[in-house]
């Protein structure tokens, strides 16, 4: 598979209380800007959610299948899956895909039992447990602060002024990350959505 333009920034930040999932809201296609509201972060349950970049339409198919996975197995045993579980079966479904992969990086980030995780998956399925990660063509940019910034044992609170400030310093210099900022707050008590408006700086 050649190079592909994984276009957007996400991060992802866990902490020894849970975990922070951020995202930028431009949809872009090469260098052109169909939208300034995509949404790139999903909350799958009240435990679990995921961040992404790459096109659209293949990171909402991903959210919805692992949605409805999540789900079923609830249902199904009358508890919520592990983190580890959701990754893996998303890795099976991207690299089931591997010759006409879905164009998309994902982090699956949440807290079970054993506490907070955070996966890294590529478009082929391939998964890493991390701290941290940066995801996108802004990845470089964002990646550079959380390797400074970043302590094991800060509050969920500086991880997600963190994720914020990373988000925004890629958004100063990538061409196609920008809109604003939509995170995801993950910890024992649940899953906490919040959008951050930008100001447009002319």
């Amino acid at each position: 598979m050649g190079e592909v333009q994984i276009g957007a920034t996400a991060v992802g930040i866990k902490t020894d209380s849970g975990v922070v999932l951020a995202a930028e809201k431009r949809v872009s296609y090469g260098f052109y800007t169909l939208s300034a509201s995509g949404r790139k972060v999903f909350t799958i349950d009240d435990r679990l959610a995921v961040a992404s970049a790459g096109i659209i339409a293949d990171m909402q198919t991903l959210a919805k299948i692992l949605k409805v996975n999540a789900k079923a197995y609830e249902l199904d045993t009358r508890k919520k899956p592990t983190v580890r579980a959701m990754a893996t079966l998303l890795s099976a479904v991207m690299f089931s895909r591997k010759f006409m992969p879905f164009y998309a990086e994902v982090m699956v980030g949440g807290v079970d039992e054993e506490g907070p995780h955070l996966y890294v998956l590529d478009p082929l399925g391939s998964v890493l447990e991390d701290n941290y990660a940066a995801l996108g063509t802004g990845a470089k940019i964002s990646i550079a602060l959380l390797d400074n910034r970043y302590k094991p044992d800060m509050t969920l609170e500086d991880a997600k002024k963190l994720a914020v400030e990373a988000i925004k310093t890629a958004i100063e210099r990538d061409p196609v990350s920008g809109g604003g900022i939509d995170l995801v707050v993950i910890s024992q008590d649940g899953a906490r959505e919040e959008e951050i408006k930008l100001q447009l700086v002319l």
